[in-house]
């Protein structure tokens, strides 16, 4: 949606309290907008969206076509314009817009939409914009984009490298324009985004709340100024803004005089190659990032701390090779690249006869000012300079325990200690996973709804067409064959006349598709003394770590539930973040008894939860064991009764064998046969393995 117009001024840029990294990011952007966006990563309330949202009141307003729903530039339209072609008509000029695309948006709003039953009987090409028209030369900001649905992702990433926005139904298109500004914000937490569309943005910044009380005093004390009188609190800024404003525009006037020299293109390439990122976007972005660095500290060459910022905000986010790996960048490693390509090439140092540019205005002037006026500046303001170093910004999300990733290069998951931890009966240290591999698809049978995967069969938005039926509600997909065999018998009674089709609303039909869903896969996982051998447990771990691996690339929930000792622990509520089911899974002790039939009633409370929150999305049942069961009373029939509770309601599972040695007795097995559903061993669950395994769940319940 459009911002829409609001009489309340918008919070303050250069009110902002630190976050250092992420005004610099916003501010590069505003000063060469072909930088590529800003992904902001952060925990809740954090004020990433406020930071994003007064981004746009900076902005130097835009010229554009008078009339034109399409923002066409008065001296440059576009040729292909849909409201085109644009005659010399008397240009306007407007605010630069912020256009928020909600998660939860359709296909038609976000592309726009044509009026089919019009172009088929009128061959009129009868277009209502969609946010990427309205976008056009300005910001299109996603709040939470790691929630946003696989269909629209895959419409951003063709805008967004293209520039243009296409709208096909049918053999009829319309294109327009549709370049724009890129700001996303998520929460880590609750998923990742796909590799593609995080290779999309720009530069990332990673923001946390500040841990110093004098800071966190003077965040509260200007929100609440702020809610008690917007409009005074804005009058006590306009002076850093209006600064703020006159600086983006010198900047962007001196932006195409920046010399980038070969010595500086030698380091962003070294740079780029250390870090073996993927392609060559990051280089350009690079690029274009130090120039903007360059050109807002009032200088026309570009230096290695230019080069050295840009690498900090452009690369984090392009060297994970999977979900597990920890976003960030080793600094010793930066600086030793630039030191070897650059000691000799003069891009440094207090020789360089280019001038360092003011260091009074807003932000001290270069990049560790952090690119914002002094926080103490504004009037009635008695802060107490809120600017924090990027050093100690940067330090805050390190905090977090080990990717598993990062724990096995460093060795500290190789040789765990084999010490019981003091005080838990017996209990185990934790041990490292091994290496994940690639798992096979594990399907949930049947035909389901949910939402927009790639593990199980469902009726989605997108995929091959299976059939055609009578819309309900909004027409999605046309299925045109089905929809001219439905008007075709009525024409003579309509008086159709000329070569046009006369098509009412109730011939119309859209298109059935079947695709695939993401699931909600909940890991079910034994850790107690018979699973506790070191060995053992690494491999369960890494066939675990696996399959959440797989979970993230079949865009799936997850949760993980563990049992040991006296009871089972929801280790891991439903999520979408891999991450932290990664976390879960390293920290993971093992020891004492096996209650397995409170691991399975827990899963199934969870399961019976989650289908009251979200009906249209399936489970899947993961359960890691040896399939033995101690403790308590009866432990072996009330695990039975527990997995007939599960089978009872059609809950589609998976039992991983665990067991090991020479002999075998078959548990997992037996525990399967009673939750219906499918038992494999861990050299089964790898793709590559030569056995002929079944690969769904659905066969096996046939054979059942």
């Amino acid at each position: 949606m459009t911002t829409p117009h609001d009489t309340t001024p918008q919070y303050p840029f250069s009110a902002v309290v630190g976050m250092d990294d992420l005004r610099l990011a916003l501010l590069l952007n505003a000063v060469s907008p072909a930088v590529g966006g800003v992904l902001v990563r952060g925990e809740k309330g954090t004020a990433k969206s406020t930071a994003v949202r007064a981004l746009s009141a900076l902005m130097p307003a835009v010229d554009v076509v008078g009339g034109c729903r399409f923002a066409c530039a008065p001296d440059a339209p576009d040729p292909g314009c849909p409201d085109g072609p644009h005659g010399t008509g008397a240009a306007e000029e407007r605010p630069t817009r912020m256009v928020e695309l909600p998660v939860g948006a359709s296909e038609d709003r976000l592309v726009g939409a044509l009026d089919i039953e019009r172009a088929l009987s009128e061959g009129v090409k009868a277009f209502e914009p969609g946010l990427l028209a309205d976008a056009h030369r300005g910001i299109l900001y996603v709040d939470e984009v790691n929630l946003l649905h696989d269909h629209l992702v895959d419409l951003l990433l063709d805008a967004a490298a293209m520039g243009a926005s296409y709208v096909e139904r049918e053999g009829v298109s319309v294109r327009h324009a549709a370049r724009f500004l890129l700001v996303g914000t998520m929460n880590p937490e609750e998923g990742e985004l796909r590799p593609q569309l995080l290779d999309r943005f720009g530069l990332t910044v990673e923001v946390a709340a500040s841990r110093e009380p004098d800071l966190r005093v003077e965040v509260v004390r200007r929100r609440l100024a702020y809610d008690a009188d917007p409009a005074g609190f804005a009058a006590r800024w306009a002076a850093e803004e209006d600064e703020l404003r006159r600086r983006i525009t010198v900047a962007r006037e001196l932006l195409p005089g920046v010399t980038l020299g070969d010595a500086a293109l030698r380091q962003i390439a070294a740079t780029c190659a250390a870090f073996e990122v993927d392609g060559m976007r990051a280089d350009i972005v690079m690029a274009r990032t130090a120039t903007a660095l360059a050109a807002w500290a009032g200088r026309t060459k570009v230096l290695e701390e230019d080069v050295r910022q840009a690498a900090l905000l452009a690369l984090p986010h392009r060297r994970r090779r999977n979900p597990f790996d920890a976003p960030g960048l080793d600094e010793e490693k930066l600086d030793r690249t630039l030191e070897e390509f650059g000691a000799d090439e003069g891009t440094g140092g207090d020789d360089d006869p280019e001038p360092e540019g003011p260091d009074d205005g807003p932000g001290g002037g270069g990049p560790e000012g952090g690119g914002c006026p002094p926080q103490d500046g504004g009037p009635d303001e008695s802060a107490p300079g809120p600017e924090l170093p990027h050093q100690q910004e940067r330090e805050a999300p390190q905090e977090q325990p080990a990717a598993p990733e990062q724990a096995r290069e460093s060795g500290q998951a190789q040789e765990p200690a084999e010490q019981s931890a003091p005080g838990a009966g017996g209990e185990k240290a934790a041990v490292g996973a091994t290496e994940p591999f690639r798992t096979r698809r594990l399907d949930v049978p049947g035909l389901g709804e949910g939402a927009d995967g790639r593990r199980s069969r469902a009726r989605t938005a997108h995929g091959r067409t299976t059939g055609a039926r009578r819309p309900h509600g909004a027409l999605g997909k046309l299925h045109l064959a089905a929809t001219v065999q439905a008007a075709a018998p009525h024409q003579r009674v309509r008086g159709r006349r000329g070569p046009g089709l006369v098509v009412r609303r109730d011939d119309l039909r859209e298109a059935v598709r079947e695709g695939r869903e993401g699931n909600l896969v909940l890991f079910v996982v034994d850790a107690s003394g018979s699973m506790a051998a070191r060995k053992r447990m690494s491999a369960v771990k890494g066939a675990v770590l696996s399959l959440l691996l797989d979970a993230y690339q079949r865009r799936d929930k997850i949760g993980m539930i563990t049992f040991r000792g006296s009871g089972a622990e929801l280790a891991l509520p439903p999520t979408s973040s891999v991450e932290a089911g990664a976390a879960r899974l390293e920290q993971l002790p093992t020891g004492g008894r096996t209650p397995l039939s409170e691991g399975l009633l827990r899963a199934h409370e969870v399961l019976r939860v989650e289908r009251m929150r979200d009906a249209s999305r399936r489970p899947l049942l993961v359960v890691v064991t040896d399939g033995r069961a101690t403790g308590g009373p009866e432990p072996v029939v009330r695990a039975a009764r527990a997995a007939r509770l599960l089978a009872a309601q059609g809950t589609a599972s998976v039992v991983v064998d665990c067991e090991a040695g020479p002999v075998r007795l078959g548990l997992a097995g037996e525990l399967a046969r009673e939750l219906q559903g499918t038992a494999i061993t861990l050299d089964e669950l790898r793709a590559d393995s030569v056995s002929a395994l079944v690969r769904t769940v659905q066969g096996n319940r046939k054979a059942a």
